[in-house]
């Protein structure tokens, strides 16, 4: 499978998104909230992202303390890290002034232990640099944050990630599969992902290889039926391949997926 970034919908609103907070009325409303469901792309969209800009990109752990993200903030900026907290603070706060480096912090709901004291010291340091933060986190975490006003009120902007569309799932078989694959193929690999893009790349992943094994340049529905792609860990059946109905067309089993 080719490696390139595929521009989805969920992209498009996390860029307009962060463009609406670039362009803020208040310099210290400068956090902004991407969260959804597991498997939608937010920390492979955002870190792309972050590697465009140069963004300092951190992933929270289960024991963040205040201290841990600044230990964590000076290793990735290259900053001496000993001293007191408050003293370590003020050398970050120097250099996130001088750089003006967007801040990213995926799994974001760690930040929300012991009453949210991490995220208040992240939310301190935005205030203070007047830098950009953004916050990774699931589909609850909004709802966690408004807890604590303070912090809620720093929030410019709140993006929601969504399943991804078929128009999505058919660009990223297009650009990153190295076998051809029919339209209505491109809808079963949206049906069996349900819109999860990283599921998606593992059905697209695994319909390359039976091609490969089959030498098969193009691969249409009737080449995988009941090829299990995937599997469905509640039910913990395989996720397969389904037949094209009788008369049916394949523009409609693209459109629909069934």
């Amino acid at each position: 499978m080719r490696k390139q970034f595929v521009k989805t919908e969920n992209y498009s609103r996390f860029t307009a998104g962060i463009a609406a907070v670039e362009q803020r009325g208040a310099a210290e409303a400068g956090m902004m909230l991407v969260h959804g469901a597991p498997g939608l792309g937010k920390s492979h969209i955002v870190g792309h992202w972050a590697a465009e800009s140069g963004a300092v990109f951190l992933r929270a752990n289960v024991d963040w303390t205040p201290k841990y993200f600044l230990v964590e903030l000076a290793k990735a900026l290259k900053v001496d890290p000993s001293g007191t907290a408050q003293q370590l603070f003020g050398r970050l706060l120097e250099r996130v002034v001088e750089a003006q480096l967007p801040i990213v912090i995926d799994e974001a709901e760690f930040t929300l232990h012991n009453k949210a004291v991490a995220l208040e010291k992240i939310r301190d340091l935005s205030d203070r640099a007047e830098v950009t933060v953004v916050l990774i986190g699931m589909d609850r975490i909004q709802q966690q944050i408004a807890k604590y006003k303070q912090i809620h009120g720093r929030i410019a902007q709140v993006v929601e990630f969504k399943p991804a569309t078929l128009a999505d799932v058919a660009h990223a078989c297009e650009q990153l599969a190295e076998v051809r694959m029919a339209p209505a193929l491109m809808g079963e690999v949206h049906r069996i992902s349900g819109g999860r893009m990283r599921e998606a790349l593992n059905v697209i992943a695994a319909i390359e290889r039976i091609a490969r094994l089959n030498a098969l340049g193009t691969v249409d529905v009737a080449d995988l039926e009941g090829a299990p792609l995937s599997f469905d860990w509640q039910s913990r059946t395989p996720k397969t391949v389904r037949p094209v109905a009788p008369g049916a067309s394949r523009a409609a089993c693209a459109a629909g997926g069934r």
